[in-house]
């Protein structure tokens, strides 16, 4: 039995389907949603549904009774009164569920900067996390991406409009990339093996090592259109994020890993490429996703 969190997500959606598409009809998938209108016909038809949050400590012991796997992934929450504490109120419940219902298996997205991000906002929680319920002697895999190409899906409107992105990051320095499409391969992958034990982490980091400045020349071959990065400063992204609806404490969170990224460093050049576990190129994605979402 394999229990799937954030199914109508970004990467909890691939992740179900790339499970779907390997398991035979008749073989048992659940699946935990918000809003289960939201999953796909296929989603409803083949999983088993359970309308709620992973984080509602009922819910996800429903859930994963008799289950051996669970894919694991803590939805973002800039609106949160605590970064730590919204990373504690899924992990707390995931833990009781380890220790009271025999799960085996934990695959979880994390990120990379484990024995290097300090005071990293999200990252420094994620980690914590990923510390937190290993402890519970789970078999656990924390996959661990840096900069998610998808992040940049929230800035198609403004390349539509103006040809340029904004980044809290030095505009001259690598940052490593992963296309969500590869986490959801590799977790799917873990999930379906019955296999593996212990901890581990796995790290995704796509094959390019190129600099904002260098994703704007590849934005602007792919778009076809002069592409230009502006670079912000951790309070410009803070002020943003409060813009957009943040909490004092989400916001200053999300300016707390700009800062560790820039100033640590962790998703830079220094981080190997993983192909068998992120071969998306930016080009790639760029061609695939965020083209067609910019010219529509």
């Amino acid at each position: 039995m394999i229990v799937i969190t954030t199914p109508t997500g970004g990467i909890g959606r691939q992740v179900l389907d790339n499970v779907l598409d390997t398991l035979d009809d008749g073989a048992a998938v659940r699946v935990i949603a918000r809003d289960p209108a939201r999953l796909t016909p296929r989603a409803r038809a083949r999983a088993e549904v359970f309308r709620g949050s992973h984080a509602d400590p009922d819910v996800l012991a429903a859930a994963c009774t008799g289950a051996d796997q669970v894919f694991w992934l803590v939805p973002p929450a800039p609106g949160a009164d605590s970064v730590e504490g919204h990373f504690r109120d899924f992990a707390t419940p995931l833990c009781d569920v380890i220790a009271r219902r025999g799960v085996e298996r934990v695959v979880a997205v994390s990120t990379l900067g484990r024995g290097v991000a300090e005071n990293a906002g999200p990252i420094s929680a994620s980690l914590a996390m990923d510390d937190r319920v290993a402890a519970t002697g789970v078999h656990y895999r924390a996959l661990c991406p840096p900069f998610l190409m998808e992040n940049l899906l929230g800035q198609a409107a403004a390349l539509r409009a103006t040809g340029a992105f904004r980044m809290a990051y030095p505009a001259d320095r690598v940052l490593r990339t992963c296309a969500t499409a590869d986490i959801a391969a590799t977790a799917a992958r873990l999930l379906l093996d019955g296999a593996w034990t212990g901890r581990a982490d796995v790290p995704l980091v796509g094959p390019d090592d190129l600099t904002p400045e260098g994703m704007a020349e590849v934005l602007s071959e792919v778009l076809d259109r002069p592409v230009r990065m502006i670079e912000t400063t951790p309070e410009e992204y803070r002020t943003s994020a409060l813009r957009f609806g943040a909490s004092e404490s989400g916001a200053q969170g999300l300016a707390d890993m700009a800062s560790a990224m820039a100033d640590q460093d962790f998703y830079g050049k220094g981080e190997p490429s993983t192909p068998d576990t992120a071969p998306t190129s930016f080009r790639r994605w760029c061609e695939e996703v965020l083209r067609p979402a910019v010219l529509g």
